[in-house]
């Protein structure tokens, strides 16, 4: 009697076995599918098409995506970020495509993952696999009738067994927030943010659009008193190392500088050299192509932490009227047009961004103000906790002049020093204008004589 072979179909171990063999067999095969017909469908619609392929075909392994999204809000995803930086770092031989950028004054190329790639990393042999989705979006605003803008929208897709999630969310992304930390200060090539050309609208790509600082300014190089630049570096110093000393007080971590002084002072080298000295950020605010509060809200909650946000010419760059004013303003509208008129940045908007709620949204954060005028600006905006340390930018001093004469001319001595800053101290030129005098010669005999000349016809011109 011959015994029957036994009906696997009945046996769930078997059953099991098939059922992951099929969906194994059927993951390669979509990964083989997706690489041939990328090419034919728009990229608006591969992000959304393939992440919906992904999500099917994890329910089968037993697999939980987490879902790392640029924005949190208005505001940058820090581990968005991170895994940025990170997965740069970790880019696979077995990946197909990628994307290589190069700045003209950087050595290296930037490697990056490229949309709907697929990077798998191991973290104490648990196997993550991370996704980059790219896909075009309307944002909700019409250029014309029956037209929306677009923007792109970004985010990374974190794939792994369910049973992992503990180790992935208490040990691998903290690993992987202070391994980019790591690697960016490692490498860090400082960026210059200017509003992006999408608009500051929720979730936009272009909010900040970057550009490398490469501006050589240090403190070192600059002509300033020196009491002065060393009570400014102090300040510095002591600010980056109070995180704990902010929060005991219960104090936004933020500092103010309001730099003040006629045109050519070194306003803007001063932002240049902070940013240098501490690897900071800057984010070039331009008030006045600013629509209202909201878009100003939108700005800077997207800016990141250890920056500098800067607004040069604020007396200049938008009229912010006193807050009275504004007030009557605002009343005199509401009485002709029955509503309240929202097109622009009122004082009291821009106050509550530097001192009010808002102004908590990111840490470590300095905020640089630059007037040719401090007498034309509202005293509110002046005050401490908003304008912490007011820093005078003045003319060419002594102290100043020597300086420059050592970093353009190479000399620290000169028979003609002592007659020139007898005559600099009240012919009230700017360290532009010294430096202007400077570069025209390379041989210092001539370039100080000129010098000379130049200080006595400028104090002339003065009287």
């Amino acid at each position: 009697m011959v015994t029957p072979p036994p009906n696997d179909s009945k046996n769930p171990i078997a059953v099991a076995k098939v059922v992951l063999s099929a969906v194994a067999s059927m993951t390669a095969s979509v990964m083989v599918v997706q690489s041939v017909v990328r090419p034919f469908i728009p990229p608006e619609f591969q992000g959304f098409l393939f992440s919906g392929i992904r999500g099917f075909l994890s329910r089968f392994r037993n697999e939980m995506t987490m879902v790392i999204e640029q924005y949190d809000g208005y505001a940058q995803n820090e581990l968005f970020r991170a895994a940025q930086v990170f997965l740069a770092a970790k880019q696979s031989l077995s990946m197909t495509r990628m994307r290589v950028t190069k700045s003209p004054k950087e050595d290296h190329f930037n490697l990056a993952m490229d949309r709907n790639q697929m990077l798998v990393d191991t973290f104490h042999g648990v196997k993550l696999k991370w996704v980059f989705v790219s896909r075009q979006v309307d944002s909700g605003h019409q250029v014309h009738q029956g037209s929306t803008v677009q923007h792109e929208v970004q985010y990374f897709e974190l794939s792994f067994l369910k049973k992992h999630r503990e180790i992935v969310v208490k040990s691998y992304l903290p690993f992987l927030i202070d391994e980019a930390k790591s690697i960016k200060q490692g490498k860090k090539t400082l960026k210059l943010y200017t509003p992006g050309s999408n608009g500051p609208y929720p979730g936009a790509s272009g909010v900040w659009s970057p550009v490398n600082l490469d501006h050589p300014a240090t403190f070192q190089t600059l002509a300033m008193d020196l009491e002065l630049k060393k009570k400014i570096m102090d300040d510095l110093d002591r600010f980056v190392r109070r995180r704990e000393y902010y929060r005991r007080v219960g104090k936004a971590w933020k500092r103010g500088y309001l730099l003040y002084g006629p045109p050519g002072t070194g306003k803007s080298s001063l932002v240049a050299a902070m940013a240098n000295y501490l690897n900071f950020d800057i984010y070039d605010l331009e008030l006045s192509g600013l629509r209202s509060n909201a878009d100003l809200r939108r700005l800077l909650v997207a800016t990141m932490n250890q920056s500098i946000l800067v607004v040069e010419d604020i007396d200049c760059t938008i009229q912010l009227q006193d807050r009275k004013s504004e007030t009557q303003a605002a009343n005199m509208n509401l009485m002709s047009t029955g509503y309240k008129r929202q097109d622009r940045v009122t004082l009291s908007g821009f106050l509550n961004f530097i001192d009010g709620l808002w102004s908590s949204c990111s840490d470590e954060r300095i905020i640089v103000f630059t007037t040719n005028h401090i007498e034309k600006l509202d005293p509110a905006l002046l005050r401490p906790g908003r304008m912490d340390l007011h820093i005078p930018m003045s003319y060419c001093t002594p102290c100043g002049f020597r300086l420059l004469a050592s970093n353009y001319l190479g000399i620290d001595h000169h028979e003609l020093f002592g007659q020139i800053e007898s005559v600099i101290t009240t012919a009230r030129v700017t360290p532009a204008e010294v430096a202007e005098q400077l570069m025209k010669c390379d041989e210092p005999e001539v370039a100080l004589g000129d010098m000379v000349s130049f200080l006595i016809n400028h104090k002339r011109k003065r009287k």
